[in-house]
């Protein structure tokens, strides 16, 4: 404690040195004789400077012995002391009295603002002529980016599709008007002006860029997506999960018809980074089903038996051909597993695997073969425990008619009347660009 109070003595003691090392007067020799005429001609000098400077009139100068005192009052504290270093200045100065203070006037306050406003009026008066000039150069460089624009012709053959040729007007124009922007600042002599505009217009875009980024992310899917076309409308697709038919494409989510009836919007961005399973992409699709026979059948026989099952069906295709193989081994026999191609442009697969799996199995129970019953019956002792006679199987008559997409094409009407809508962004329709 002893210390630090001799270091805070210390400090206080060094103030008054270091108050006078940072004064900034007048400095050089001083002279043994200083004569009447010479302070009259500082202080004519001092006055001649003032007047010159303005916002000075009320302040008075008098010069003794090479001694400088101002007296007055200045429009603001800036001013006031501005006259040290002036004063500084002058030759044969010795040290300088300061006694000017802020004038409490209102009136004298204002008045240099006012003549500073008035300055600017005047300058931009004078290059009002240039202005409209350069704002005329501008408009016309707009207007013709905005007609460049609006052509049809270039745009889509060099798009891609028709989202992409929008976006190719959209920047035509943002080119356009930069152009004019650069093009009218060079005519005012202003083009220091632009690197502050684009610097601003850069730190604003960031601070947008970083508050709607989803959105952001969303779009440039959505270019991807419509550059790519992964799907069309009414396309089965499966994405992140969700499955159903595809309604529209938007520049925010893909909309889908769920086969329950129920709209599903997935976001852009996780359409383009999830896995996309488009199931009408091929016309020939497969169906397949498993089914269990008794462990002591002829299995060689029964695989036949399917096999001739499925390929007697009149909806299955020939190529690629009906398969049918042995699976796992299980407590209650052995699993078949049979599958067959359809086209789903006229076929449903549901339907046509429910009708491949009656014929199968009603093949299978012709040939005497049991498929084995997995769930457990328990019997009473009183009960009788002699099995019902087993009915008579005969092979079903195959029938088309059966298996139609007459059911699904409900969902087309649907997905249809969905996109007649012509209020509704849709990026998968070739007339999009005239939106």
């Amino acid at each position: 404690m002893p210390f630090l109070r001799l270091c805070l003595l210390a400090l206080f003691l060094a103030l008054p040195g270091l108050s006078w090392a940072q004064d900034t007067g007048p400095s050089g020799t001083i002279t043994a004789a200083q004569t009447a005429q010479q302070d009259a001609e500082i202080a004519v000098r001092l006055r001649e400077i003032l007047q010159e400077l303005g916002n000075y009139e009320d302040v008075t100068v008098t010069v003794a012995d090479g001694i400088v005192t101002f007296r007055g009052t200045a429009t603001s504290l800036t001013e006031a002391q501005a006259l040290d270093g002036l004063a500084a200045r002058v030759e044969g100065v010795v040290a300088v009295k300061n006694e000017v203070r802020e004038t409490s006037d209102i009136v004298r306050r204002l008045d240099p603002a006012w003549d500073r406003f008035m300055g600017r009026v005047d300058a931009l008066l004078v290059q009002l002529p240039l202005a409209l000039i350069a704002l005329g150069v501008f408009l016309l460089i707009v207007f013709i980016g905005l007609r460049i624009g609006r052509m049809r012709r270039p745009w889509d053959r060099l798009a891609p599709n028709a989202f992409i040729a929008d976006l190719f007007r959209t920047l035509v124009k943002i080119a356009f008007v930069i152009i004019g922007i650069v093009i009218a600042l060079d005519i005012m002599n202003a083009t220091a002006l632009l690197s502050t505009i684009l610097g601003a217009a850069g730190l604003i875009g960031l601070a947008i860029g970083f508050a709607v980024r989803d959105t952001v992310e969303n779009f440039i899917a959505s270019v991807m997506l419509s550059i790519r076309q992964p799907f069309r409308p009414n396309d089965v697709v499966e994405i992140n999960g969700d499955e159903g038919k595809v309604i529209r494409l938007t520049s925010r989510a893909t909309i889908l018809l769920s086969f329950d009836g129920n709209h599903i919007r997935i976001p852009n961005a996780t359409v383009f980074k999830s896995r996309i399973v488009n199931y009408s992409q091929n016309p020939e699709r497969r169906f397949m089903f498993t089914v269990g026979v008794e462990s002591g059948a002829d299995l060689g026989a029964v695989r036949e038996a399917a096999t001739e099952a499925v390929r007697a069906l009149p909806f299955v295709v020939e190529t690629p051909g009906v398969s049918v193989w042995l699976g796992e081994i299980t407590d209650s026999g052995v699993e078949v597993i049979v599958t067959g191609w359809i086209d789903q442009r006229e076929t449903s697969l549901l339907l046509a695997r429910s009708e491949a799996l009656r014929a199968v199995m009603a093949a299978i129970e012709a040939m005497g073969v049991k498929i084995p019953d997995t769930t457990y019956t328990i019997r009473m002792a009183s009960e009788d425990t002699t099995p019902p006679p087993t009915p008579k199987t005969t092979l079903p008559v195959p029938d088309r008619t059966a298996v139609t997409t007459d059911a699904e094409a409900e969902l087309d009407k649907i997905v249809e009347a969905e996109r007649e809508d012509d209020e509704n962004e849709d990026l998968l329709r070739e007339d999009a660009a005239k939106e």
